[in-house]
């Protein structure tokens, strides 16, 4: 167990809505690495904030949340993939919502396939700079750099990324050629953030895991990141697609944060918007509860 567990995450397991839990490795990452030490900078972050947030009008200290701590993890990604695989399944098999703070993207694949197991029409929606559709990067299948290409294979093809402004030529063709619903940053600047998660709603329609890779947020913004891309989204465009969605999430990830390459500001963004997801998702649940009693 860390040193430093999240802010406002005192509830026990059995009792928690909420279940974070880090994944500090970064073995096949490709040009910085570091996101290894992402989970504990963000917990460290999250004591920053408030507990209430007049945005979402929740306070955190009304909300279940568990901190599992780190879970262990292997030398290489193949093994820790295993490893990680038994916890996320265990978490969403218990009801829980999970919350996975990386480390490399490579990382979601585990989370991602253990919500599918119990919702099998669910969407996936990633905010990325990458398009991440290798099939294999510097000789490893499962790098950071093919994880979308396994989720669009093993997983679900209900699948929107936001943010893209990063590729190969054969990624660009593979996705026209397989109709991907792909919207680039250009995309988000020319229509708006809100236009496009309404078509993305209208296109899942169900149950949705959300996965941020922080680079695709612009490294004005969030200048700590494994392989910055300019001329990203906002921080406020992230915000709005945690909030469409939230009613529809059932789980979450915010990975590639590699903390060393800055003052400790895009861990605390980062913080900020794993707090944002909460409280949105328990805004909603509120709604829900309410709607229900009705």
């Amino acid at each position: 167990m860390q040193n430093t567990p999240f802010a406002d995450a005192n509830s026990d397991y059995k009792n928690a809505r909420y279940v974070i839990c880090g994944v500090p490795f970064d073995g096949t990452s490709s040009f910085r690495k570091g996101s290894s030490l992402a989970p504990q900078k963000m917990r460290e972050a999250s004591y920053n904030f408030e507990t209430y947030s007049s945005f979402f009008d929740i306070d955190l200290v009304d909300v279940d949340i568990h901190d599992a701590g780190d879970l262990k993890v292997a030398k290489d990604i193949d093994s820790t993939l295993e490893m990680i695989s038994v916890h996320a399944g265990n978490y969403v098999k218990d009801g829980k919502i999970p919350i996975m703070l990386g480390g490399e993207h490579s990382l979601s694949y585990p989370f991602v396939k253990a919500c599918q197991n119990k919702y099998p029409y669910m969407g996936f929606v990633v905010l990325d700079a990458h398009m991440d559709l290798r099939e294999e990067f510097h000789g490893e299948r499962n790098s950071h750099a093919c994880i979308s290409k396994h989720i669009l294979e093993d997983v679900t093809r209900k699948y929107v990324s936001i943010g893209i402004r990063s590729g190969t030529r054969e990624e660009y063709e593979y996705v026209r050629e397989n109709g991907i619903k792909v919207f680039s940053a250009d995309d988000v600047a020319a229509e708006g953030i809100e236009k496009i998660v309404s078509q993305i709603r209208d296109y899942i329609s169900g149950p949705v895991y959300l996965s941020i890779d922080m680079d695709a947020i612009d490294p004005a913004y969030a200048p700590a990141l494994g392989t910055p891309e300019p001329y990203g989204i906002t921080p406020r465009d992230v915000r709005a697609v945690i909030s469409c969605l939230a009613p529809d999430i059932v789980g979450f990830d915010l990975v590639e944060i590699a903390p060393e390459y800055d003052s400790g500001n895009t861990a605390l963004l980062g913080a900020k918007l794993v707090r944002d997801f909460i409280m949105a998702s328990a805004k909603a649940s509120l709604y829900e509860t309410a709607d229900n009693r009705r």
